[in-house]
């Protein structure tokens, strides 16, 4: 038995085979089949909802969801999520982008959601299949220099909610939100304190998609994780109830709960796009011959598929290194958590460019897939915030005293 499966508990060894299971019977046909549609379908078509559904009957949607409505309680969750994603994305990046939004929101709305809206809500979520669930921060002034941080006026959000006649009102605009075109319930970031550094002046609240004044405005389309509908949302006098406020001003601050099994999910979903390369890879070269002999056999291509291996291996043990740390609520979980998003994407867009060169010709044709694999990972440079405010939060965590702001003024 391999070592990192030596490592699982029961239950980790049961999600992983349900999941690996449903994507070589599920994910990876279906995915197959409708290769051509990622490129003539317009994007607002391309939604797997098939794949959801198949999802939801073995429980897979549920994980972020308290088990008194019919969720799944994991033991170890961060690392649980971890293995799941890895295997979701080896079947498709967008296809997990879109379920492990389906566990970070729950998660965070557990912690934040009055009981009372929670009775609502999570039923809701539970009975449809196809209702998902949408973190609204993201806006087209300002992006991953929100997360350096910058405490400033300057850098705080531009969508903006006042208190009137005792509901909120929302005015705004959002971009490069996960399933934010198709979701049934969004948590949208607003600044309610105005003059103020974003960290003391964004809210957050909940917002159900047919309120007036929520208009999904148009689907991004993106050259990797094309399944999954990045949208742009515009709020335009969208009042909610007084009690649909989640947050007031520390909203930012309270989201660790979100953001950092985030940063594992990044690196597992990144790891699975990896994995999926190697694995069409090492059986391209086992097969092809060049030269008189099979790719294998030729001692450059062996030392570029050890090394493709490595980071693999390498950023797998990072990984469920740093959701270890989150399960046992370790110090330095934030750190580690940022390390291994920064450390994947770099290690896994290695992988997937020499899986690529190593198919030749063949690598950069749509009909083999391996250019999809390339693609997938280059979206995971920019995914989640980029490397480099990646690397300035590691420095800041680590020597808060001595780092400077990197931007603004220090």
């Amino acid at each position: 038995m391999d070592l990192h499966m030596m490592d699982l508990s029961d239950e980790q060894k049961q999600m992983r085979a349900v999941s690996r299971n449903f994507v070589d019977k599920e994910v990876i046909p279906y995915m197959h089949d409708r290769r051509e549609e990622e490129w003539t379908k317009p994007a607002n078509q391309r939604q797997p909802w098939d794949l959801l559904k198949a999802a939801d009957k073995l429980g897979l949607r549920a994980l972020g969801v308290p088990e008194k409505y019919g969720g799944i309680q994991l033991e170890q969750q961060a690392q649980t999520f971890a293995i799941i994603a890895e295997e979701l994305s080896r079947g498709d990046s967008g296809f997990a982008d879109i379920m492990s939004q389906l566990w970070k929101v729950p998660v965070l709305l557990s912690n934040i959601l009055p009981e009372h809206l929670q009775d609502i809500w999570f039923p809701r979520f539970m009975e449809d299949p196809t209702f998902l669930m949408a973190h609204c921060l993201t806006e087209p002034r300002g992006a991953s220099d929100r997360w350096l941080p910058y405490n400033a006026p300057e850098a705080a959000m531009q969508t903006k909610a006042v208190f009137e006649n005792g509901e909120w009102v929302i005015n705004g605009r959002k971009q490069f939100i996960t399933n934010g075109y198709d979701a049934k319930l969004f948590v949208v970031y607003a600044n309610t304190k105005p003059g103020a550094g974003i960290s003391e002046s964004t809210s957050s609240f909940l917002v159900p998609r047919d309120t007036p004044g929520l208009t999904p405005v148009r689907v991004n389309e993106k050259m990797g994780a094309r399944y999954m509908n990045n949208g742009e949302i515009v709020f335009e006098n969208c009042r909610v109830p007084e009690d649909h406020l989640l947050v007031r001003d520390v909203a930012i601050k309270k989201a660790g709960v979100y953001f950092r099994p985030g940063k594992i999910l990044q690196a597992a979903k990144n790891l699975g796009v990896g994995v999926a390369a190697f694995e069409d890879t090492s059986a391209y070269v086992q097969q092809y011959v060049q030269g008189g002999k099979i790719l294998i056999k030729h001692q450059a291509v062996a030392n570029t598929v050890a090394d493709m291996a490595i980071k693999i291996e390498t950023t797998r043990a990072f990984t469920r290194y740093a959701a270890r740390a989150i399960d046992v609520g370790s110090s330095d979980a934030e750190k580690l958590c940022l390390m291994a998003k920064t450390y994947a994407a770099d290690a896994i867009f290695d992988v997937c460019k020499d899986a690529m060169e190593l198919q030749g010709g063949s690598g950069v044709m749509v009909e083999v897939g391996m250019e999809r694999h390339f693609r997938d990972a280059a979206i995971y440079l920019h995914m989640d915030g980029t490397q480099d405010v990646h690397r300035f939060k590691i420095i800041r965590n680590m020597f808060p005293e001595t780092a400077g702001n990197y931007a603004g003024n220090d």
